[in-house]
């Protein structure tokens, strides 16, 4: 794969995998439901949403962790705008985009928007109550160089195994020097090296049940 082409998909009726690193983009069982679970729960929203309120992302995918983050914070009646940044070297196509919310009907139009401005080649899309950012490159590249911090982020990267250097300890310093003061993180992975990683990194980390078939999932707290 070339820096910012799309990657290449098989399908799993609506779940979309990855071909290079054989591991679907969501779970099989509900990716909604999964994302709820590690990514919103696991970073205990919508309890701390506030005005202001800034998400970041590694591995945007479908979008489908954003869609539910401002599906959470439009209900949570906060008012004013989420801040969602996503670092994402093989951006997907707005079409399979599309494609695989349709497995997901209450994300449409909470879609709608940003998905029409990728469409049309737009990386920073703003709405009324959205200022979404899409960063494309590999995050060990462009992560370093980004001006803003996070109060959560969702740690979305394709399993270790496959997709190792998502998970580097250095990109996770990185990650942590973007997180604001007691700032938090989620992700699926309960692997070992990833839960080292990220206490090297700075962050107070604690294993909590996963979601399916997965037992484990991991947060942290930025200490």
């Amino acid at each position: 794969m070339e820096r910012g082409k799309p990657p290449d998909l098989d399908w799993r009726g609506r779940v979309p995998v990855a071909r290079t690193f054989d591991d679907p983009y969501f779970s099989l069982d509900n990716g909604l439901e999964e994302t709820r679970h590690v990514f919103l729960d696991g970073n205990d929203l919508p309890a701390r949403f506030e005005p202001g309120f800034s998400i970041a992302e590694l591995g945007f995918g479908t979008g489908l962790n954003c869609f539910a983050a401002l599906s959470l914070w439009r209900a949570s009646e906060v008012g004013g705008a989420l801040t969602f940044t996503s670092f994402e070297r093989f951006p997907m196509a707005a079409a399979d985009m599309e494609r695989a919310l349709e497995a997901f009907p209450a994300m449409k139009d909470v879609a709608a928007p940003v998905l029409k401005g990728l469409a049309e080649g737009q990386t920073r899309i703003l709405t009324e109550d959205l200022r979404f950012d899409l960063v494309v490159g590999d995050a060990r590249k462009t992560l370093p160089d980004w001006s803003g911090t996070a109060d959560a982020w969702f740690l979305d990267g394709f399993a270790p195994a496959k997709n190792p250097e998502l998970w580097e300890e250095e990109l996770l310093c990185d990650v942590a020097r973007h997180t604001k003061p007691g700032g938090t993180c989620a992700t699926y992975s309960a692997a070992g090296a990833v839960r080292a990683a990220l206490d090297a990194a700075g962050f107070a980390v604690e294993r909590r049940p996963g979601f399916g078939r997965k037992r484990h999932m991991t947060v942290g707290r930025r200490r």
